[in-house]
């Protein structure tokens, strides 16, 4: 059985966040809007409208391509690709062919060919009595359309490719990048070949998330596979992603560029990118996902898989790094950066704690309570011993609820650690009186009663001691 040489492509297309339309100056808000009321007579394509250029749009599209090391080219102009779609009110589509604003460039390991602006189609809707609607709300969104080359090996590879695009996108602030709200979504063009040259390729249109890029792509590297083995061949075609059936079906032949009849668009004359300031474009782009994870490691001490989990969301990444300034700050042995022990707690209380409160509650990052600097001071507690972990868990919950300060609840409610001795000792005292057999064992060498013990007289004193200190008092106090 011949060794398949899998090669796959994408297409990744991405709404971006500009307040008008691409062309006109309808509203840029197709989901939030009832249906067909963000549209004009330019979106709509009714005769003698005359489109312009969104410069926002233009901006968006060259940031993308400076963040990951493209050439903007000097020249660039816009192109009606001609179709048929009864979601495409003017029957074309106004799009970028032979001069896009930007080519070549990397992500994720991954060679890109090209960027291009064009606008979006509409959104059809199919009704439960079995008729069609059409909401031209979407038609004229400005969208981004990056093309990667065929270099791609695996449905892994395609999809920590789309991941990478959407956090640098988020990043830059141009696309909300939301799969599931359709403002991101992927072509995918797979080929298997038992030689070095490239297969037939079948595209799979319009996948909306993340599993549907990977299983669609598996599901077709077998289909290819089971026909080239039964030695049949893989037609050039369209297919689609059944989500229920968990299988690519067939659409149409695949179109050629010739099929769409591409021509310069007559009302938009070719224009330089100079006007836009590329240069000054660059100098504004913020910190990038990788460059803050690498900055993350040695700034505050975090592993790389700590760093990356937390750059994976721009405002955890944020949150945190306010948070462990104002720890730092704290620290007046060490004020430039966090030690270990601050660094896990703070991690593990933004990323397990008051996640796990976010999750519990559907409230966002954004929406919570809890600030950086009241989390700061928080695990500064932790850290000072003035409280313990339950203690801690306790105060967050209140912190996330209330809105008050760890400090404010911590004297409310008298919580702080048990640290005088004297206290400690009528506990243990009391403990030990109380479990003279558990006090025995340890005597007669059971290590193990001794926490047994310990955790007795952390129930007394409803978890408000430290652990270690009544550790070491009971040993001293039974030898």
């Amino acid at each position: 059985m011949p060794t398949y040489k899998v090669t796959i492509g994408l297409e990744v297309h991405a709404e971006l966040n500009t307040r008008t339309k691409m062309f006109c100056d309808s509203v840029n808000d197709p989901d939030e809007s009832r249906p067909n009321t963000n549209v004009c007579p330019v979106c709509l394509g009714h005769p003698g409208a005359l489109p312009t250029i969104n410069r926002q749009a233009v901006e968006s599209v060259i940031k993308v391509g400076l963040a990951i090391g493209a050439k903007i080219n000097e020249l660039t102009k816009f192109d009606r690709k001609n179709y048929f779609y009864p979601d495409l009110p003017k029957g074309y589509q106004i799009s970028q062919y032979d001069l896009p604003l930007v080519v070549g460039g990397e992500l994720a390991g991954v060679a890109v060919t090209r960027i291009h602006l064009e606008e979006d189609a509409g959104k059809l809707v199919h009704s439960d009595d079995g008729s069609t609607l059409v909401d031209f709300n979407r038609a004229g969104v400005p969208l981004m359309e990056l093309v990667t080359e065929p270099v791609i090996k695996s449905a892994e590879e395609a999809v920590r490719f789309m991941k990478e695009l959407q956090l640098i996108l988020r990043y830059l602030g141009v696309s909300d990048a939301d799969l599931e709200r359709g403002q991101m979504r992927a072509d995918a063009n797979v080929s298997i070949s038992a030689t070095d040259k490239l297969g037939i390729r079948a595209e799979i249109k319009n996948l909306n998330s993340f599993r549907a890029v990977a299983d669609a792509i598996a599901y077709e590297i077998a289909r290819q596979t089971k026909i080239l083995e039964e030695g049949g061949k893989v037609e050039q075609e369209t297919r689609g992603w059944d989500e229920t059936k968990r299988k690519t079906e067939s659409q149409r032949s695949k179109e050629h560029a010739h099929d769409y009849r591409y021509f310069p668009e007559p009302d938009l004359p070719p224009f330089e990118t100079a006007k836009f300031n590329p240069e000054d474009l660059r100098a504004h782009l913020p910190e990038l996902p990788r460059a803050k994870q690498a900055r993350f490691v040695g700034e505050f001490g975090l592993t790389e898989a700590q760093a990356g989990a937390l750059i994976e969301d721009k405002r955890l990444a944020e949150y945190f790094e306010e948070a462990a300034s104002e720890l730092a700050e704290r620290d007046e042995t060490n004020a430039s950066r966090l030690d270990k022990s601050e660094q896990e707690l703070l991690f593990n209380y933004l990323t397990s704690d008051l996640a796990g409160l976010l999750n519990e509650t559907g409230i966002s990052l954004t929406e919570c309570k809890v600030n950086p600097a009241e989390l700061a001071a928080l695990v500064d507690m932790i850290v000072d011993g003035h409280i313990m972990s339950r203690q801690a868990k306790d105060i967050l919950r209140k912190m996330f609820t209330t809105g008050e300060s760890a400090e404010t609840i911590l004297n409310a409610e008298g919580l702080h650690t048990v640290s005088d001795e004297a206290e400690l000792m009528t506990i243990i005292v009391s403990v030990i009186a109380d479990n003279e057999s558990a006090a025995a064992d340890y005597r007669k060498g059971k290590v193990a009663s001794l926490q047994f013990l310990v955790g007795k007289a952390m129930g007394k004193l409803k978890g408000r001691g430290n652990p270690e200190t009544l550790k070491k008092l009971f040993a001293e106090t039974l030898k």
